[in-house]
């Protein structure tokens, strides 16, 4: 075992891994079907940072850890302020528009189910926000992480 991998066991005892979205793909060869996965994860440490990572493989478990892996090596950090963000935000990336705005204690997140994964895996613990545009999951995700990224602290 080389240090990487030794380090990548490390973040697997202190990260959160949740699966957003599983995808069965299939595509026509000259000897018949050829059936893949591709999965999106989320991964986070609940204390300010989280990554997004889309695996693909020819069975679901190889997708997952492939998807965590990447995540890991492209996590972001979020500025939290007293549990929620510092300041609104609206961001459009692609056809998902996502709002985000701060939210006092104890309100909780008030989040569909794509923001509220990433925002659950990032550490914030009020927040209210709309997503508009579009139902797909992964671009929604996406705006979220991008969102999330704009913030100043």
């Amino acid at each position: 075992m080389n240090s990487q991998e030794e380090q990548l066991i490390g973040f697997a005892k202190e990260f959160d891994e949740r699966v957003i979205q599983v995808n069965r793909v299939s595509k026509k060869t000259k000897g018949g079907n050829r059936i893949g996965f591709s999965v999106l994860v989320v991964v986070g440490d609940k204390k300010g940072k989280v990554g997004v990572g889309l695996g693909k493989a020819r069975d679901v478990s190889s997708s997952i850890r492939k998807g965590a892996t990447y995540a890991k090596k492209h996590l972001i950090t979020v500025p939290i302020v007293k549990g929620t963000i510092p300041h609104d935000v609206l961001l459009k990336r692609g056809a998902a528009k996502v709002l985000l705005k701060p939210a006092p204690e104890g309100s909780g997140i008030i989040a569909g189910g794509a923001v509220r994964v990433v925002v659950e895996a990032a550490g914030i613990r009020n927040i209210s926000s709309k997503v508009m545009g579009t139902k797909n999951q992964a671009s929604n995700v996406y705006a979220t992480l991008a969102a999330l990224e704009s913030l100043m602290p």
